[in-house]
C-alpha cells in the first residue's frame, strides 16, 4: 500500500471508517484476482526463463534472414533466425502500435476495448482495465519475477497539478502533469515488478524516463517539434533524456534485468517493447552511415545490434538452454515503396520517407505501409528460439497473431486459462514442437483506422473498400466493394479477386460478423 494508517486510541473511530472501505475495495479485488489468474501446475525451478523481445515499426523486410535481396545486414536477428523458428505468416494484431501492445500483453484484440481505432498519446488515461490479466500478472502467479522495459504506450495514470486537468488528447505540452508525484497505474500495476521506460512512442511527449511508478528526473527542457526523419514533436524533456541514446539505455535496463534474473531463485519474464526504428530516425552516432541506406537503415542496423546484446546477456548469464526467447514488430515499417518512377528516396534524401525498390524494400513484397490493412500493415517477422524444444533454422507456415504468445507463455508456464482472459489468444506450443496444426480460429486483422480483415487458409478478405490506413484509396470500413486476395498465389495483394468469388466473400462476412459479436475467437474453456 502507498499509505499506512497508523491506529491510536484517538483515530479508532477513523480505523473503523477505514476498515470497512478497505474490505468493499479489496475483497472484490482479490476475489477478481483469484477467478482471472488460476494456480499454475508447474514448479516454478522448472520452469524457462521467457524474453519477449518487440520491435516498433520494423518491416518483414528489414531483416536479411527475410529479404535475402537486401542489402542493409542484420547479422544478430540472422543469427536468431538460424537457432530459432521462424514463423513466415505472422502477424501483429493490428497495423499499429498501441493495439497491438494491448493484444500481445492480453491476448486479446485491442478493437474489442474502447480504442476502436487509432493510437494513445503520452498522457492518455489507462487501456487495460484493472482486473485484465496480462502476461506479466499471469506468470508472476506462476512464480515468475518479471520485468518490463521500453514503450509502454497503453496509458498511464499520471499525477496532476494542483487545479489542472488532464490534457490526454494532446500530442504535445505537458498534460497538466506533476512530474514529482507518482504515477497510479503504471507497468507495475498490471503484473510487473519493474518497469524501465517511456510512457508511449519515442516521438511522443513526454521525454521523461519513467522507473516503476516515478518519473526520473523532472523536465527541464523544451524540445522543439522536428521534420523528418528525427520527427518528434514539442513538448518537455529532462536533461538526460537524448533521443539518440534512448536504445541504449533501454538495452543496458534489459542486459541488467537478465543478468539479475538469471541470479535470482525465480525464472525470469522480460518484456523489452524497443523504441525503434519508429521515428524519430535518429541512430546513435557508432551507427551514422553504417548501412548505406539513410537514417532508417542506419537505426535498423542500431536495433540488430541491441537485440545482439540480449541475445549476448543470454549467453554470458548461461541460461540461453533454459530461455525461450521471442522476437517480433508491433507492425510494419512506415518507410513507403517507391516502384520505377526514377524519384528521390530516402538514399538520396534522408528528408524522403521512403525507399526505390532497388534499394531497399522495408516490408519485403507486401502491399501497403504501416497503418494499413494490407499486409505490409501487420505482416511482421515472428522468431521463437526455444532449445530443445524448437528445430534450429526451420520454419512454419501457419497463420498466427501476435495475441497467441499470452496462451504460449500460459502452456509453458502449467497455467489453465479460464474464460474471463486471452480471449483471442491460441498457444503455439504444439507448432513450436513441430507440429503442422492450424490455429484453433482465424486470424483478424485491423487497421488504424478499423478497418477489418479475415484471414482463412488462402483467402484473406477486407470488409472495406480501400486500405483502411495511409495508402490510397483510403476507403471506409464495411463499405462496399469488399476486397478478397488469394494469398497464396498473389502475396502482393496486385488482384482484387472478390467479384470472382462471391460466395467467399459472403462467407467470411459471415465469419468476421460472428468473431466480433462473440466477444472471444477462443472457444470458452
Amino acid at each position: 500500500m502507498d499509505r499506512v494508517v497508523e491506529v491510536t486510541y484517538d483515530a479508532i473511530a477513523t480505523s473503523r471508517r477505514w476498515s470497512q472501505r478497505l474490505v468493499w475495495v479489496v475483497l472484490p479485488l482479490a476475489w477478481s484476482l483469484l477467478a482471472v489468474v488460476p494456480p499454475c501446475l508447474g514448479s516454478a525451478a522448472e520452469l524457462p526463463h521467457i524474453v519477449v523481445i518487440l520491435a516498433d515499426d520494423m518491416g518483414y523486410g528489414d531483416v536479411h534472414a527475410l529479404n535475402p535481396e537486401s542489402r542493409l545486414a542484420t547479422p544478430h536477428l540472422d543469427r536468431l533466425a538460424g537457432e530459432a523458428l521462424t514463423f513466415t505468416d505472422g502477424h501483429s494484431p493490428s497495423a499499429v502500435c498501441t493495439p497491438t501492445r494491448y493484444g500481445l500483453l492480453t491476448g486479446r484484440y485491442c478493437w474489442r476495448t474502447r480504442l476502436e481505432r487509432g493510437v494513445l498519446g503520452g498522457y492518455s488515461r489507462p487501456l487495460l482495465a484493472p482486473q485484465r490479466t496480462t502476461i506479466g500478472s499471469l506468470l508472476q502467479g506462476c512464480g515468475y519475477q518479471t520485468a518490463a522495459v521500453g514503450k509502454w504506450h497503453l496509458g498511464m495514470e499520471l499525477p496532476l497539478r494542483d487545479g489542472k486537468q488532464r490534457q490526454e488528447k494532446r500530442w504535445d505540452g505537458d498534460g497538466g502533469v506533476d512530474f514529482g508525484g507518482r504515477i497510479t497505474d503504471s507497468p507495475i500495476h498490471h503484473g510487473f515488478d519493474r518497469y524501465y521506460g517511456v510512457s508511449a512512442s519515442l516521438d511522443m511527449a513526454p521525454y521523461v524516463y519513467i522507473r516503476n511508478d516515478r518519473f526520473t528526473m523532472r523536465p527541464t527542457l523544451q524540445q522543439p517539434a522536428v521534420k523528418f526523419p528525427h520527427f518528434v514533436r514539442q513538448g518537455p524533456r529532462a536533461a538526460d533524456f537524448v533521443m539518440d541514446e534512448v536504445l541504449d539505455r533501454l538495452t543496458d535496463e534489459a542486459v541488467a534485468c537478465i543478468r539479475r534474473g538469471a541470479a535470482g531463485p525465480k525464472p525470469l519474464f522480460l518484456y523489452l517493447a524497443l523504441t525503434a526504428p519508429h521515428k524519430p530516425a535518429q541512430p546513435h552516432p557508432r551507427y551514422r552511415g553504417k548501412t548505406g541506406l539513410g537514417e532508417y537503415g542506419d537505426f535498423v542496423a542500431q536495433v540488430d545490434g541491441a537485440v545482439g546484446r540480449v541475445l549476448e546477456a543470454i549467453d554470458v548469464a548461461g541460461i540461453r538452454n533454459e530461455t525461450l526467447v521471442f522476437y517480433s514488430s508491433d507492425n510494419g515499417s512506415y518507410m513507403y515503396r517507391f516502384d520505377g518512377n526514377g524519384r528521390k528516396d530516402h538514399v538520396e534524401d534522408v528528408t524522403v520517407q521512403g525507399y526505390r525498390s532497388e534499394h531497399h524494400r522495408s516490408n519485403g513484397p507486401f502491399r501497403g505501409t504501416k497503418a494499413d490493412i494490407y499486409e505490409a500493415g501487420h505482416h511482421v517477422p515472428l522468431f521463437v528460439r526455444w532449445p530443445g524444444h524448437t528445430s534450429p533454422g526451420t520454419r512454419c507456415a501457419q497463420t498466427v497473431c501476435l495475441t497467441d504468445l499470452f496462451a504460449t507463455c500460459a502452456e509453458v508456464a502449467g497455467a489453465k486459462l479460464s474464460g474471463e482472459m486471452a480471449e483471442d489468444s491460441f498457444s503455439l506450443v504444439p507448432m513450436l514442437h513441430g507440429e503442422s496444426v492450424p490455429r484453433g480460429a482465424p486470424v483478424i486483422h485491423h487497421s488504424v483506422a478499423g478497418m477489418f480483415a479475415i484471414r482463412v487458409g488462402r483467402w484473406k478478405m477486407i470488409a472495406g473498400n480501400g486500405s483502411g490506413g495511409r495508402a490510397k484509396p483510403r476507403g471506409k470500413p464495411f463499405s462496399a466493394p469488399y476486397q478478397l486476395f488469394d494469398l497464396e498465389t498473389d502475396q502482393a495483394e496486385t488482384r482484387d479477386v472478390a467479384a470472382r468469388h462471391p460466395e467467399v466473400v459472403k462467407q467470411l462476412s459471415a465469419q468476421l460478423t460472428s468473431l466480433r459479436q462473440a466477444g472471444r475467437s477462443r472457444p470458452l474453456p
